[in-house]
């Protein structure tokens, strides 16, 4: 399968507050984006999937 950029954004929980983030990741579909963006902050921050909020996926073009 084809691998996509995607521009995944969200927040997640740093102590007692949200902290904004924008990733870019590589995924076949905006499905996988997802697992991947909670796999990569949740092993980064030691953080479980509650605590990350994904606001939004998008296609990057001409990826």
């Amino acid at each position: 399968m084809e691998e996509k950029q995607f521009e995944v954004k969200g927040t997640f929980l740093m102590g007692e507050a949200w902290k904004p983030y924008t990733k870019m990741i590589k995924a076949p579909n905006e499905k996988q984006a997802q697992e991947r963006t909670f796999a990569v902050i949740g092993s980064k921050h030691n953080l479980k999937r509650r605590y990350i909020k994904i606001d939004g996926v998008t296609l990057i073009n001409g990826a």
